[in-house]
């Protein structure tokens, strides 16, 4: 039987790993002593819009044992240490990363030959605010590809795992799917300052036509360094040429029309405010600081984005969140 070990039992790891597990595959989830214990204890409990059940499934904080493949599921930046502590079971075996942003697959390959990395980008959103349990937000799907051009892991054995998970799909532009997710992310950012949902932020004018402008000066960096960007199944590249085109305010409807289509009874909250709330350090580095690195290579400025990335920063050191009211103090001094 194929051997899948999980490394990275947060929310997208989790999920992953139980729906395979209902199903029979053999899989192991690698993560936090807290998480695990509550899942030996009393099963890993998975709710939301795909149904509510109890996965049965294997644990260990560390890999023991050499799989046939290996999810890489922890945030971009424990990659490179996920990596390194488990790199003597890892070896050869075939990779696949499920980071948000667009750098998890360098890092990777700076430790493993880039042949055996597939890339895969998420489009399920959930929730992991308690230990041995999560929430499906939205089921989503899933895209991936290689993001080296030597990639020689077959493809369809994974999709054949992976549709278990949620529907999957091949793209040969899997970088181009990357920064389209990342433009869609860069509102996880408000959500972590305000902590609220993006369903209740979305409610005041500000913060949509904030969201319009910090996504616009996204698009548009990314275009001037010439990425060719790729849709996913549930946003299109069109989406995003249009919030580039229309005025802000109908801009900012746009995106909090779509953001509706996502949450539903279960609360989007976004990977930066989980790991506030679980006292964790976020990603913002590797979302929003994305468009920050990137409009430096081609002599663009990225003040709304930068502003984002340091505030965030500064929640996490404080432990406080801002009102939207204080929020747009910061923002408009820029």
């Amino acid at each position: 039987m194929t051997r899948i070990a999980v490394i990275g039992a947060g929310a997208i790891g989790s999920v992953v790993g139980a729906f395979l597990s209902r199903v029979g595959v053999d899989v192991t989830l690698i993560g936090r002593a807290v998480h695990l214990e509550a899942i030996r204890r009393d099963g890993l409990q998975v709710d939301g819009r795909s149904g509510s059940f109890t996965a049965h499934v294997k644990t260990a904080e560390t890999l023991g044992f050499k799989p046939d493949f290996v999810f890489l599921t922890v945030k971009s930046q424990h990659v490179l240490a996920a990596l390194q502590s488990n790199q003597k079971f890892v070896g050869d075996t075939p990779l696949v990363t499920f980071q948000n942003g667009v750098r998890s697959d360098e890092l990777a390959a700076s430790l493993l030959p880039p042949s055996q990395i597939v890339s895969a980008v998420v489009n399920i959103s959930a929730n992991y605010l308690k230990p041995g349990a999560v929430t499906v937000v939205y089921p989503g799907t899933l895209v991936i590809g290689y993001p080296f051009r030597d990639g020689a892991v077959p493809l369809d054995p994974l999709i054949a795992f992976l549709n278990h998970a949620a529907p999957t799909r091949i793209s040969d532009n899997i970088r181009g799917v990357h920064w389209l997710k990342l433009l869609f992310n860069l509102n996880n950012a408000f959500p972590a300052l305000l902590n609220m949902s993006l369903h209740q932020l979305y409610t005041n004018r500000f913060m949509r036509e904030l969201a319009a402008r910090v996504i616009r000066e996204g698009l548009q960096t990314v275009q001037a360094a010439g990425i060719r960007l790729e849709s996913l199944p549930e946003v299109s590249v069109g989406l995003f040429r249009l919030v580039g085109m229309l005025p802000t305010p109908l801009a900012g409807a746009l995106i909090t029309s779509r953001a509706r289509r996502i949450e539903g009874q279960w609360p989007l909250l976004g990977s930066t405010l989980q790991s506030l709330r679980r006292g964790q350090p976020t990603e913002i580095d590797y979302l929003n600081g994305e468009i920050i690195r990137l409009g430096a290579k081609t002599g663009r400025e990225t003040p709304l984005n930068a502003r984002l990335v340091a505030l965030v920063h500064e929640v996490e050191r404080s432990r406080q969140f801002m009102t939207v009211d204080e929020l747009r103090a910061r923002m408009e001094r820029i």
